[in-house]
């Protein structure tokens, strides 16, 4: 009898090729502005702990105001127009700092806005891109695409902050936002290379006939399903609670991070950067490790297990004291891999285990939903952490923010997830 066929490896795929070039591209830039766009605020236009709350929902804001919207629209639209649109987009929009800067024009507000419309096309793009990825690759790739996706991700995180702290010691941060907007039209580049017929069937005639099937429910019908779904599923709807609630307090600790290094360790930008390059080892690490660990003690228990392990370092970190800058950024280093490492293991793992139990007529609403349920608490942690941070104190928003994060694996107790041991591979069900 014949043997089957070796699979092609994802590297000779051409189109899968040109689309993780320009996610490896866009996010090496990313971490430019990351760090850059924080630092402008607090070394040129002496932003306190509000500020830097308005900058950081700005940017998260959009999740929770357009992210159900979007998900509707983007079954609609051509996806990888909606990619090369929203990345060519962003490039503009990042433009506009350096320049009003050399005109002496630069402000809170300006940051505030261009926060505001770069997330706004974020949602659109990565929204988009889960969608794009299954039409360009065969569903058996998916684990081998996505795993080498995230550990580009990672690597290009490893070197970006360092150099990102470097190149803003020597030309300031306005300047080092070039290097981002650069990688958003590289990135829009390689994904307009991407010929058609390395596209499936499905997405092109979903963007070029969509009014060939039949007539599509309305807009908020799609997006009602979509909640019903993701609100009805108990495993769906508990690991939403646990993330959400992590990234809640994540993001009151993350608002204040920054000031609390910067101002009250007196930790230089380099060395800000270097603590950001250990974060992105662990990460780096995860995504390697992280189909080993699963299989090891099981897809829930790698889910429960992990999501509390970064909100400890939060902590100790609040304890740390000014006079030893290299003692310092090994903590804060330290904090960032452990939420790095602990984070990227959950998240491969939830997301991997939504993506098992959802039917493929209902992943695109299932991803937008989730998305604005767990990262639409992003901007509220946001909010909250510039309050607690202006009217208790920095060390206490990082205590906070700490002991929240610990306590987000508790929704997950309500749930299945801890008994499933293996990726489910059947039908889905709730």
């Amino acid at each position: 009898m014949p043997t089957a066929a070796p699979r092609r490896s994802l590297i000779n795929d051409p189109g899968f090729v040109r689309l993780w070039t320009a996610e490896t591209i866009s996010h090496f830039g990313s971490s430019f502005s990351h760090l850059a766009m924080p630092i402008v605020a607090i070394q040129l236009l002496n932003a306190g702990p509000m500020e830097i709350a308005l900058i950081n929902l700005a940017d998260f804001l959009p999740f929770l105001v357009f992210g159900l919207l979007v998900g509707a629209l983007v079954d609609r639209l051509p996806r990888r127009g909606v990619l090369i649109v929203s990345d060519i987009g962003r490039a503009l929009l990042l433009l506009t700092l350096p320049i009003s800067y050399a005109l002496g024009v630069l402000s809170i507000p300006q940051l505030v806005i261009v926060g505001l419309l770069l997330g706004t096309l974020t949602v659109f793009f990565d929204v988009a891109y889960q969608a794009y990825l299954p039409s360009l690759i065969p569903k058996e790739d998916l684990v081998e695409g996505n795993s080498k996706l995230e550990i580009s991700r990672s690597a290009a995180g490893l070197l970006g902050p360092s150099l990102a702290g470097a190149l803003i010691a020597i030309v300031r941060a306005p300047a080092a936002v070039v290097i981002d907007a650069i990688s958003y039209l590289f990135s829009a580049l390689f994904i307009f290379s991407i010929k058609p017929h390395h596209e499936s069937v499905t997405e092109q005639r979903d963007a070029a006939a969509p009014a060939a099937s039949k007539p599509r429910a309305s807009l908020r019908s799609d997006i009602a399903a979509g909640l019903r779904y993701v609100f009805g599923h108990p495993a769906l709807r508990t690991i939403g609670g646990a993330t959400a609630t992590s990234n809640l307090f994540g993001s009151i600790a993350g608002t204040v991070e920054l000031l609390f290094a910067y101002n009250v360790l007196g930790l230089s930008v380099a060395l800000i950067g270097f603590a950001s390059t250990l974060g992105s080892a662990g990460g780096l690490l995860s995504a390697v490790l992280a189909d080993r660990v699963s299989k090891k003690i099981g897809v829930g228990r790698t889910i429960v297990l992990t999501i509390p392990l970064g909100g400890p370092m939060l902590v100790v970190l609040a304890f740390c004291q000014p006079g030893n800058d290299l003692l310092n950024a090994l903590v804060i280093g330290g904090g960032f891999f452990a939420a790095a490492a602990s984070g990227t293991l959950y998240n491969i793992n939830q997301v991997s285990l939504r993506q098992a139990l959802t039917p493929p007529e209902m992943s695109g609403r299932m991803n937008a939903t989730m998305r604005w349920f767990v990262w639409g608490t992003i901007p509220i942690g946001a909010l909250l952490g510039g309050i607690i941070g202006t009217n208790l104190g920095l060390r206490e928003a990082l205590i906070i923010g700490g002991i929240g994060g610990t306590f987000a694996f508790v929704p997950l107790l309500f749930g299945p997830v801890w008994k499933i041991k293996e990726m489910p591979t059947g039908v889905a069900q709730k």
